[in-house]
């Protein structure tokens, strides 16, 4: 009864390894197709009036 579970384990070992394998395979080759741009948009900053005072406790 052991020989039998531990085919089955060792398959099913088998089996998700060649998903993860698969996955990763995909996931590399789609990876590269779209160009990675920088985000940069200007940002409105308030305007201060004299120095930045630290809360004061």
């Amino acid at each position: 009864m052991s020989d039998k579970n531990t085919g089955s384990v060792k398959r099913m070992a088998l089996i998700a390894v060649g998903i993860v394998v698969a996955v990763l395979a995909i996931a590399w080759f789609h990876g590269g197709e779209v160009p990675v741009r920088p985000i940069a948009e200007p940002v409105a900053m308030p305007e201060t009036v004299g120095p930045v005072q630290e809360n004061e406790q």
